[in-house]
């Protein structure tokens, strides 16, 4: 799934004869309590492979990811109680030099589930199952505009063009107006419509896409499911829940070539540095692929597989130096590699109990979301990564992640991050995360409102806000 950062970085089931394919599930209101539920019948979630071993005696043997049909129940979420539902935004006025990781405040608008996020300069863009995408700027709505058909999946931005992928396939270009900042304009579509005419009269650009059904190459045939660009922003590599993954040259919106890439659902796609580009699927397998420029185009070469694994892949991140691959799982797990080491597996980070659904690295930072609707930091060492917090305030499972730094130091030259959270309870959550593990609780002003769980070396505290030295459970 997924951003922003600092650096280049971009943060974020077709059928099959030989594999049976389970859906991870759409989270739906049920009828009576507002409570939600994990349902089969949805196709808005990374797909999954139907599980190759018993998980019946696993932690998980209860969690959406079993292969079993039972369903998981969340906590109720009733804004009507809640200051949300007199405004879209609310926040905590903290102090500027304060080091303080925790909530800052919520966007919410009653649209539907959030499914990703872009941040860029002053702005953020949220989109949803509305088929909205809505554009924020200073913790208010600054503007909107509807695509008519298709969740929006995945939002990347390359100066001023916006790239939006959705649920029936479609990628669409977007552009503001030099006008009127607040107003923005579709300028395209990929493939545009000259070329779908085109390559639909030459019987050779036909394969069998979804449904068995022909198609033209140039045409993803099931949900796009991740959007990233390459390093100097020429390049636009979308990912599908077809099998596939494309690129498209952005300067004629030409696609370059198509790529039969895994045996299940492309979930997320990754550029890095030197022409490397990181793909996950639902088979359960990372591959690396490397570009290769030619005279007509790109070719790109299948470098190396770095996992195969019986669950599926959900979400790739890079860091910003493009130094370290992040890969989050449906066993909740976060595996990673070091380019310094030739690719390397460098270890796993666990902090989650149900499924990674979105990663976003900033800094020496890595941030996961999780089903278990709770969001994961950890601060890169060396060659360890050490577990900051965990942030805890979303009433569903976190989709999608976006990270900006903020121009403000602590003592001690703590840097500190604004990070965006999108979840299916419908909101957008906004945190302060400091680099570094805060000494105490939060600053006096907010001592008296909530509670805050820190994980730093890995263990979990709660501390009182009432006494920011005291802890209450360690």
């Amino acid at each position: 799934m997924k951003n922003s950062g600092t650096g280049y970085h971009n943060m974020m089931v077709a059928d099959s004869n030989s594999l049976r394919r389970q859906t991870f599930g759409n989270l739906l209101q049920s009828e009576g309590d507002d409570s939600f539920r994990f349902s089969n019948t949805s196709d808005n979630s990374p797909r999954q492979s139907t599980p190759r071993t018993s998980v019946t005696s696993s932690t998980y043997s209860s969690s959406p990811l079993d292969q079993s049909p039972r369903s998981l129940s969340f906590p109720s979420v009733d804004l009507s109680s809640t200051p949300l539902s007199q405004s879209p935004w609310t926040s905590e006025v903290l102090p500027e030099s304060y080091a303080y990781t925790g909530l800052v405040g919520s966007l919410v608008r009653e649209e539907g589930h959030i499914y990703s996020l872009a941040a860029s300069g002053d702005l953020l863009y949220t989109g949803s199952e509305s088929k909205n995408i809505r554009v924020w700027k200073n913790q208010k709505e600054f503007s909107s505009f509807k695509s008519n058909s298709g969740l929006v999946k995945a939002i990347v931005i390359a100066d001023e063009l916006i790239f939006s992928g959705h649920q029936d396939g479609k990628i669409r270009i977007w552009k503001v107006s030099q006008k009127d900042p607040s107003i923005h304009k579709r300028i395209g579509a990929l493939p545009t419509f000259k070329a779908k005419v085109k390559s639909s009269l030459n019987p050779s650009h036909y394969v069998e896409g979804k449904k068995h059904r022909n198609a033209i190459w140039i045409k993803h045939t099931d949900a796009i499911s991740s959007l990233s660009l390459s390093e100097d922003k020429s390049l636009l590599y979308s990912a599908s829940w077809d099998r596939t993954f494309k690129v498209w040259r952005i300067s004629d919106s030409k696609c370059l070539e198509s790529i039969n890439s895994h045996d299940d659902a492309v979930n997320s796609i990754v550029a890095g540095l030197d022409g490397l580009v990181f793909t996950g699927s639902a088979d359960g397998s990372v591959k690396v692929w490397r570009r290769q420029m030619e005279e007509k185009g790109t070719k790109h070469i299948l470098s190396q597989t770095l996992l195969k694994q019986e669950c599926a892949v959900t979400a790739l991140a890079i860091n910003p130096s493009a130094t370290v691959l992040y890969c989050g799982s449906s066993d909740g797990q976060v595996n990673f590699w070091e380019r310094d080491k030739f690719l390397s597996h460098g270890g796993v980070l666990r902090g989650h109990k149900l499924a990674v659904l979105c990663l976003a690295t900033v800094g020496n930072l890595v941030l996961s979301g999780s089903a278990d609707n709770n969001i994961c930091v950890w601060r890169k060492e060396g060659g360890e990564h050490v577990s900051l917090s965990v942030l805890i305030g979303h009433r569903g499972p976190v989709k999608c992640l976006a990270v900006e730094e903020k121009e403000t130091h602590w003592e001690g030259d703590d840097t500190q991050y604004i990070v965006y959270s999108g979840s299916i309870d419908k909101s957008v959550k906004i945190w302060r995360v400091a680099a570094q593990a805060p000494a105490a609780g939060p600053p006096p002003a907010q001592q008296h409102q909530h509670q805050q769980v820190d994980t730093t070396n890995g263990r979990v505290s709660l501390w009182s806000r009432a006494s920011p030295l005291k802890k209450v459970i360690g």
